[in-house]
């Protein structure tokens, strides 16, 4: 029988993952619209449906649901299925010819034609049996309707008869039990990970804990670092994230600058972890206990702030597990364990696993229980470092099992690598990830890079995280503009993507370098640092304002709704986001110059905000909480160090029983 009706074609189907040997990424709540080509020879009628359950975690498992598909011409259809929870889901597409239908629309090209169709009334009569039997184990009554229609239909021809045999009713209850032998489904199945809102939507603190004592002597302790939830708080930021928490090894401890010698009241790099009071799972006795910091989460969660915490897979010669396995670490011809390495910079206080070694099946599961210990201390999302320089089957291999259980977990990628195995990274599972923002300054880079990161299919996957700093890296912009710099930076990275992040003092202005290299001069890595919150000419009010904009603004909580516009200025960046459902619509305007006004011609892309060349429209710019009637295809704008950034909610005029009104 199937080779007799020929075969269905299901190609091109979107969104999928390199064949689906990976899942694409969405958020809960959600619903993620399939597409695909979907075709027969012949004038076949074709039925297509969407079939998904959610696959884990395995208390949440679903049966496989269907949806139908719609064609939309051309032989492309599409359906959509919703993502109501956090975790993975499955699907695929199923698609069959749809027998009773193709007969009926031969059936009254033929009777049109003035054919005798007693030979045809025949077949759909079978075609209406052979329902009516799928029918009976379902619905009694339709196989009631379907059999009596058969019968009806083996008589002889009558222009009553052939309007039953044509009535749309008919039709619909036997394409209710279709014969699915007949079906080609897609092969493999694919998957989507819905995550939680904070994947896509965030704003990234990064806090030293043992510098929360502000004086740059004392070290600070969790219950310190408390402290500074309100000011945290205060800017706007709904992620904390928090460097190594563990102990500092000895053994080649860094000085000060990164020197190679330290002197006894050096505190290191909270990088090089593990010594005798414990390793991964334990935290540095100086910020206090395992309870300190549960009690730090906590008290997070009260300013509605979230801790991040590092998750740092290297160790100090001191880590325990050095003694407890020596088998899990990488060792020189002569017998010397190795230390880390990334040429020309040397890591003398830091050794490497073998991961791909051969006790790496013990490694692997003590690595996953670092993560799953954190968990159970309230952690639930993860700052990776490195993760380039670790197997990516590794990453996979404990994303997977990590999110089995706990779907709400995420993890950001420190992956500044090359652009293969960044996107790789994300592939396999990685939540967020780093890019290369910090250093994009121009901006016919800016708009290329983000295109290229914000749009499918890299959107699919990837959810860039920008950071105008880091410890790591103080860009050159930083070292020499001024606070201007500071400003134009953070509102790019806070309004070209929906997730994005700052190291402390960013707000301070904090931008001296060591000299001739992007490193900051007393890197809080190596040292305490006195941090004076007070500091004369620091950003902090306009870093709150930025971040208020982007929480009352959903549009800015988008990822992937970011559209380039013009403006006949290179030193001005025009684009804008808007929500699916059009609710919520911002435009933005940053200056790329630190030291000087700029001014530019915005051409409004009207037929985007579906506005008409005469209409006036309301638009309240968020920075500086001016409200303007905007009307016509072009706006005069100009942005100085002092205001590099326009950010606009734009608000649509609407006629009421009354009077005007507009959406806001």
């Amino acid at each position: 029988m199937k080779d007799r009706i020929g075969s269905v074609f299901i190609e091109g189907v979107k969104p999928q993952l390199d064949g689906g040997r990976h899942a694409v990424k969405r958020v809960a709540g959600e619903s993620l619209t399939v597409r695909a080509d979907i075709f027969k020879e012949g004038h076949d009628v074709l039925v297509a449906v969407v079939r998904w359950r959610q696959a884990s975690p395995h208390e949440q498992q679903t049966d496989w649901r269907e949806v139908p598909m719609r064609p939309l011409g051309n032989d492309a259809w599409e359906a959509e299925f919703p993502l109501a929870r956090n975790g993975r889901y499955q699907y695929t597409i199923e698609a069959w010819p749809d027998l009773f239908r193709t007969w009926t629309s031969e059936l009254k090209r033929k009777v049109d034609a003035g054919r005798d169709v007693r030979s045809e009334l025949l077949e759909g009569a079978a075609l209406l049996e052979g329902a009516a039997a799928r029918a009976r184990t379902v619905d009694a009554a339709d196989a009631r309707v379907l059999t009596e229609a058969a019968v009806r239909m083996r008589q002889p021809p009558t222009p009553d008869l052939v309007a039953v045999a044509l009535a749309p009713e008919l039709a619909t209850v036997a394409s209710t039990y279709p014969d699915r032998a007949l079906a080609r489904r897609h092969e493999p199945e694919l998957e989507v990970f819905a995550d939680r809102l904070k994947a896509r939507f965030g704003a990234w603190y990064e806090f030293f804990p043992r510098s929360a004592k502000r004086d740059g002597r004392t070290h600070g302790t969790f219950q310190d670092s408390e402290a500074w939830l309100p000011y945290i708080q205060g800017l706007g930021f709904d992620v904390i994230y928090l460097p190594p928490i563990h102990p500092i090894g000895r053994t080649a401890r860094k000085g000060k600058n990164n020197s190679l010698k330290a002197g006894p009241e050096d505190v290191g790099s909270p990088w090089a972890i593990g010594a005798a009071e414990g390793g991964h799972k334990a935290v540095h006795p100086s910020l206090g206990t395992l309870a300190d910091f549960r009690h730090f989460v906590q008290a997070a969660q009260s300013y509605g702030i979230e801790v991040a915490l590092d998750l740092a897979y290297q160790c100090s010669p001191d880590h325990p597990y050095v003694k407890e396995h020596p088998e899990w670490f990488q060792r020189r011809p002569d017998g010397t364990i190795k230390t880390a390495e990334n040429p020309p910079k040397r890591y003398e206080d830091i050794v490497n696993f073998d991961w791909m070694g051969p006790a790496r099946e013990s490694l692997w599961t003590e690595l996953e229980s670092v993560v799953l210990h954190w968990v159970q201390q309230g952690v639930r999302t993860f700052r990776v470092d490195n993760p380039h320089t670790k197997p990516i089957q590794f990453w996979e291999w404990l994303i997977r099992r990590v999110q089995e259980r706990h779907p709400d977990v995420l993890f950001l990628s420190e992956a500044f690598t090359r652009p293969k195995v960044m996107k790789a990274l994300a592939k396999v599972g990685f939540t967020q990830s780093y890019t290369y923002f910090t250093w994009r300054n121009f901006k016919g880079e800016l708009q290329e890079y983000l295109e290229e990161i914000t749009q499918p299919p890299v959107s699919d996957y990837f959810r860039g995280n920008l950071w105008p700093n880091t410890p790591d890296i103080l860009p050159e912009l930083l070292q020499n503009a001024g606070p201007g710099a500071f400003r134009l930076r953070a509102a790019l990275a806070a309004t070209l993507s929906s997730v994005y992040g700052m190291y402390c003092g960013f707000e301070l202005c904090e931008g001296r370098p060591l000299p001739g290299k992007e490193e900051y001069l007393d890197s809080e890595k190596y040292q305490l640092v006195a941090w004076d919150a007070d500091r004369p000419g620091n950003i902090r009010d306009w870093i709150a304002r930025l971040n208020n904009a982007r929480l009352t603004q959903p549009a800015l909580h988008t990822y992937d709704s970011l559209r380039f516009f013009e403006s006949d200025n290179e030193r001005v960046l025009f684009y804008g986001k808007r929500t699916p459902d059009g609710t919520s619509t911002v435009l933005v305007a940053v200056s790329l110059d630190p030291y000087a006004p700029q001014e530019a011609l915005l051409r409004l892309p009207l037929e985007w905000l579906g506005a008409n060349a005469d209409e006036t429209y309301q638009v309240h710019e968020l920075m500086t909480d001016q409200r303007s009637l905007w009307q016509g295809s072009d706006v005069q704008v100009r942005l100085t160090p002092e205001q590099p950034a326009a950010v606009w909610a734009v608000y649509r005029f609407r006629r009421t029983e009354h009077a005007f009104d507009y959406y806001e």
